[in-house]
């Protein structure tokens, strides 16, 4: 059975590395402890530039520190990935779309991330 996963693992990441919210903030370079404690609760969804520089201070990548997001953002990917294929498939221009069609069942026969991705 697999083990569920959390929204985020910013905060485990965080004390794996023994750094504050003050000292995480400083070194993702906004304002302080308060946004770090909004983004551990998932109150506040990061930019992309915030979700760069946790790769660059956890060593980790967004899917891996947001796995339960990106799983939730996975699964509706691959829902529309099958619609999407179904409609080009009924088309009347589907040989003109192999590259696509071939794309769209690459991803929509992904096997979705289970598990923890815990530090």
């Amino acid at each position: 059975m697999a083990s569920a996963q959390l929204s985020n693992y910013l905060r485990a990441n965080r004390k794996r590395l023994d750094l504050t919210q003050d000292e995480l903030a400083f070194l993702l370079g906004v304002e302080g402890a308060p946004k770090v404690c909004r983004y551990e609760t998932f109150a506040r969804e990061p930019s992309l530039r915030t979700l760069l520089a946790f790769e660059a201070v956890f060593q980790k990548t967004p899917s891996e520190l947001f796995a339960g997001l990106y799983r939730e953002i996975q699964m509706e990917v691959i829902a529309r990935a099958k619609i999407l294929s179904r409609r080009i498939n009924a088309g009347k221009r589907q040989l003109h779309r192999a590259r696509t069609s071939q794309a769209l069942v690459r991803i929509s026969t992904v096997q979705p991330k289970t598990g923890s991705n815990r530090p």
